[in-house]
């Protein structure tokens, strides 16, 4: 009798983008202060993609060869690939079809799922169901996004939040128990209110106005998203670990959507972990949307240890939020770059 297929994470890519846009710079754009940013977001830095012609995808194709290449395989023996973006190179064709021609993927077929800053979750979540059917044996899980594309940048409540960056992560077939263990997803339509971006979809076509009035970018209602945020995305956490009967000490790592620092205080808290258990990059990255839960990985991929518990956690507009149980699969000091802090 065949044991239990879970999906295990076999290797992870990352790439962020060389130009820095520092809380010093953002001083002499908007009416603010590193100061205020750190003490209320605690970001003293985010990456910022530039050239002409530069979406998503190109970060992405970085993320992939280094995914690819650690692991030892090529494109062609990729089954499926997901990208989870909400700036997708283009509204209306497939970032992820293309990226399976750019890589070689030649026998995958490929589609974009879109959460917010929950999508690398829900797309977790769906890449594995896929490889516990059998019929899947490698599932490329990309999350990315070019955010700097969507901001205003004559505003400073939505500029020195977001930045760009993308990583990947291969996911195959295990029967040992390691890999994606549980899932917990959740979403409220009530969020639509409150963190959106107005125009470009079937309620508010581009016209001339809607550019003019700024309506393409992202507008978000800081106060409401935060209350929603700190209470589910903590909520959800200690959720799964008592599913689970994980106690605060058979946790690894928590592995938090990196949209503020006091919301992923608040999640640890209430899952009594220690800071020291806590991912963190927001300092260096800011909120890369999709980007945030596995740039985590590939950050901290060389501190991670076969057997380690990891709940990963996230909050996004929507509302979606949810929480994932991963017991990791291999030892990262074997392939990860050297930990920066």
């Amino acid at each position: 009798m065949d044991r239990h297929i879970t999906a295990a994470i076999t290797s992870v890519g990352g790439y962020v983008p060389e130009f820095r846009l520092t809380n010093e710079i953002l001083e002499t754009m908007v009416d603010t202060s590193d100061e205020w940013i750190t003490t209320r977001t605690g970001i003293k830095e985010r990456r910022i993609l530039q050239g002409e012609g530069l979406g998503v995808s190109y970060m992405a194709k970085k993320a992939i060869k280094e995914c690819l290449d650690k692991r030892g395989i090529e494109g062609k023996e990729i089954d499926l690939v997901i990208v989870s973006t909400t700036t997708p190179d283009m509204p209306v064709a497939s970032t992820a079809a293309y990226l399976c021609s750019e890589i070689g993927a030649t026998n995958a077929f490929g589609f974009d799922l879109q959460a917010a800053c929950s999508g690398f979750l829900y797309g977790l979540a769906t890449a594995a169901q896929f490889i516990e059917t059998g019929r899947y044996k490698k599932v490329l899980l990309v999350g990315g996004d070019k955010m700097s594309s969507i901001i205003d940048y004559t505003d400073r409540t939505t500029c020195v939040i977001f930045g760009d960056g993308c990583g990947a992560v291969l996911l195959e077939p295990d029967t040992e128990r390691y890999g994606v263990l549980d899932h917990i997803l959740r979403s409220d339509g009530v969020g639509r209110e409150f963190l959106y971006i107005k125009a470009g979809g079937s309620l508010y076509p581009p016209t001339k106005s809607t550019v003019e009035n700024r309506e393409h970018y992202v507008h978000q209602e800081g106060q409401a998203v935060f209350k929603f945020a700190v209470t589910n995305m903590a909520e959800v956490a200690a959720q799964i670990m008592e599913r689970n009967n994980l106690s605060p000490d058979d946790v690894a790592w928590l592995v938090p959507h990196q949209a503020n620092k006091r919301i992923i205080d608040a999640t640890a808290r209430r899952m009594n972990l220690d800071d020291s258990k806590v991912m963190l990059n927001i300092h260096r990255y800011g909120n890369t949307t999709n980007g945030t839960i596995p740039l985590l990985l590939w950050d901290y991929e060389s501190k991670l240890k076969k057997g380690d518990n990891l709940i990963m956690a996230a909050f996004g507009g929507g509302f979606t939020w949810g929480a994932v149980y991963v017991k990791w699969a291999y030892d990262g000091s074997l392939k990860g770059k050297p930990f920066e802090e």
